[in-house]
């Protein structure tokens, strides 16, 4: 289980985070949301160790992260960060095996490489294995960026916005796969996500931040709620149960009063 108590991190004078403490259970897949600017890609930012904390303490299974070597921690925490416009003469199937880094050191084992198999079909993605990366749409790289971070084979998955540049038909297939590594395989994944709609239908528990500061946690039945999707966003929601899940509307003119 990863924990974080009493979280601040400021950028200058501009504080995003106040304390902030939150628990993402072993095995379970819980989404991040709320506002833009709420805080919550730099909260995955420190709990990944790529920022650090100004105030406030992270543990993975009781121990402070920071006692952690680095090269320990990406054997159990992979994260991906929200992909920028990158032009990369590597295949897809190199890029999947940048994930075995912390493995092989660059020197892939046949570990290794049953590691980048499996993570290239787990995302179906076999019949663009040897397409560039600067040949890809989008959608295809961020698929790609995400097999690269699942060929880590950490017990812990952190991933800021994996459906951007996503359609629905690869959104649902991505949400899916997440919910999969979940369930079959006990992995826990952290994810910001903006689609209100993916995280109360795929998510065990929402973490939602408004503000820099936790506004509400819990299971998605208990977050799921209009009065709290209304107040965190400041949007009227309504929550329609359909037998194949969850709608959030958010389509009713006007704020909440």
């Amino acid at each position: 289980m990863i924990a974080v108590d009493g979280l601040c991190k400021s950028y200058g004078s501009r504080q995003v985070l106040s304390d902030v403490s939150a628990e993402f259970p072993a095995g379970q897949l819980t989404a991040l949301i709320g506002p833009n600017g709420a805080g919550k890609s730099t909260l995955l930012m420190l709990i990944a160790r790529l920022l650090a904390p100004g105030a406030g303490t992270i543990t993975l299974s009781g121990r402070d992260i920071v006692q952690i070597p680095i090269a320990d921690y990406a054997r159990q925490v992979a994260t991906l960060r929200q992909m920028p416009a990158l032009d990369l003469r590597l295949t897809v199937e190199d890029l999947v095996s940048f994930g075995r880094f912390p493995y092989s050191r660059g020197r892939l084992t046949a570990d290794d490489r049953r590691a980048v198999d499996h993570a290239i079909s787990f995302l179906s993605l076999d019949q663009m294995r040897h397409a560039r990366i600067d040949e890809l749409s989008g959608g295809q790289r961020q698929m790609a960026f995400l097999a690269m971070t699942i060929a880590q084979e950490t017990p812990c998955l952190l991933l800021d916005e994996p459906l951007n540049n996503l359609d629905i038909h690869h959104g649902v297939q991505i949400m899916s796969a997440l919910r999969e590594l979940c369930d079959g395989t006990g992995r826990t994944v952290v994810l910001v996500i903006h689609d209100i709609n993916f995280a109360i239908n795929f998510a065990d528990r929402i973490l939602a931040l408004k503000g820099g500061r936790v506004h509400s946690a819990g299971t998605v039945d208990e977050l799921a709620t209009p009065s709290r999707l209304s107040d965190l966003f400041d949007q009227r929601c309504e929550i329609l149960n359909r037998p194949t899940g969850r709608l959030c509307d958010y389509f009713t003119k006007g704020e909440t009063e």
